[in-house]
């Protein structure tokens, strides 16, 4: 973070960021506002160019995504002992021997498929495309099958270096099973256990080899990065279709499966000019802790991306009645401090009468959010897409707006004027000023002559 830091464009060099340099810069930032947290993994972010891509390819169950939290250091990506619980493709920044690099998860390829498994297999495809080097995963168990053999067509055609991981070999015995992969003709297969760990620093190293050098270190990208937008809501709204929609290609596997998604998929998007960081996530059902396997997993990531998100847009079936889920929902998002967004998917679908219900539910089932920003989409067919950053702007000025105490105080003698606490055990609270002692989201501290239920504290 605090190696070399090149000219930022006005014939000044910034020099090599020594550590007192670093502490200085750092204070300036803290007087200025800034969270030192944000600061430091902004020059993280900005102290690099686009990063060397590395695609996980195979077929489905040869434990592509277990390699992936292996590299990674942590588990990040869904892991379940079954086939095909990956879909997208989804990209997670790694570092190997002082080496930074992008790691791509793929969904298991399979030839002549239709349906989900179609799309699962062109997302693969997508990613060999775009990647400087692929590991190809075998499960050295089982040996190379007709599938396997078909994947090396396509990465003969695809002409990227390619790195042989045979999977699953977990101890000596299970060397020899390795090295009758030769036959697959991309040169030395490495033994790895991805579960274990055992035999991966061999297998980085060549990859490594086939990465071609980062580009040098650059520093010029505004504190913070892009603003970070997670697309939540029930399975099968659209929140895949919406960010296909945006993205302006097929970024996403989407079928009409509730729960095609798994795994949060990040895409940085242009819109309005500004560079926005759009999160797809998995739908939220009811009782998470019912669901078992991939989807309770799906749901916990789901929960951490709403978490690190700034704005929520929770994404509402327009054409069915609003659920107690979907409130439940715009509940969890509340509760997590981020911005609001309501969009009412599938507009193009409703008839007059249907129009009509939905005003009336909103006015009563939605009335405690009635000052979030909402939009009327369609993402199928794209309609009203344009309202949605509008919103999103609003949205996130009223998440950062600071009140002045003088204005804040007189609006509070108003509401005691007008709506006085209930007088309780022959006293009546009353609240005396109030301060706001944060913003994101903002909040405040009310000083009052007794204690407050908490009914009134939310009608305040």
């Amino acid at each position: 973070m605090n190696d070399q830091i090149h000219s930022d464009g006005s014939g000044h060099e910034h020099g090599a960021l020594g550590d007192a340099e670093f502490a200085e810069f750092m204070e300036l930032a803290a007087q200025e506002g800034f969270d030192p947290e944000e600061v430091e993994g902004a020059l993280d972010e900005a102290g690099h160019g686009p990063l060397p891509v590395l695609a996980i390819v195979g077929r489905p169950n040869v434990g592509k995504s277990t390699l992936v939290n292996r590299i990674i250091g942590r588990r990040e990506a869904v892991v379940q002992d079954k086939p095909g619980v990956t879909r997208d493709r989804v990209s997670y920044e790694a570092e190997w021997a002082g080496r930074r690099f992008k790691v791509v998860d793929t969904g298991g390829w399979e030839q002549d498929v239709l349906g989900l498994d179609a799309s699962v297999a062109a997302q693969a495809e997508y990613a060999i495309e775009t990647a400087d080097a692929v590991v190809f995963v075998v499960d050295s168990t089982v040996g190379a099958t007709d599938t396997d053999e078909a994947v090396v067509k396509l990465l003969r055609r695809a002409g990227k270096p390619v790195v042989l991981c045979a999977n699953k070999v977990d101890g000596q015995s299970g060397e020899a099973d390795a090295s009758a992969l030769w036959s697959l003709g991309l040169g030395e297969p490495y033994p790895v256990s991805s579960l274990h760990g055992r035999g991966t620093g061999d297998m980085l190293d060549a990859v490594l080899e086939a990465l071609p050098n980062a580009p040098a270190q650059k520093f010029g990208t505004a504190l913070g990065g892009p603003r970070r937008i997670a697309l939540i809501g029930r399975p099968n709204v659209g929140k895949s279709s919406l960010l296909n929609k945006v993205a302006g290609e097929d970024r996403v596997v989407v079928n009409e499966q509730a729960g095609t998604t798994r795994d949060p998929v990040d895409e940085l998007i242009k819109l309005g000019g500004i560079t926005w960081k759009f999160i797809d996530t998995a739908g939220i059902r009811r009782r998470v802790h019912l669901q078992e396997g991939a989807d309770y997993y799906a749901s916990l990531r789901t929960a951490a991306a709403v978490e690190k998100a700034e704005v929520a847009v929770v994404l509402i079936d327009s054409s069915e009645s609003i659920s107690v889920q979907d409130q439940r929902i715009i509940t969890m998002a509340v509760e997590a401090g981020r911005a609001l967004v309501v969009a009412f998917n599938k507009w193009d679908t409703l008839d007059e009468e249907r129009r009509y219900y939905l005003e009336r539910e909103i006015e009563t089932e939605l009335a405690q959010i009635s000052w979030a920003p909402r939009v009327n989409v369609s993402a199928l067919t794209g309609r009203h897409m344009e309202k949605l950053v509008p919103a999103i702007e609003t949205a996130i000025e009223g998440w950062e707006t600071r009140v002045p105490t003088g204005r804040l105080n007189a609006f509070l003698g108003e509401i005691v004027a007008s709506h006085p606490h209930p007088i309780r055990g022959g006293k009546q609270p009353r609240i005396l000023f109030g301060t706001q002692a944060g913003t994101k989201p903002p909040r405040f501290v009310l000083f009052a002559s007794g204690f407050l239920e908490h009914g009134y504290r939310r009608f305040v």
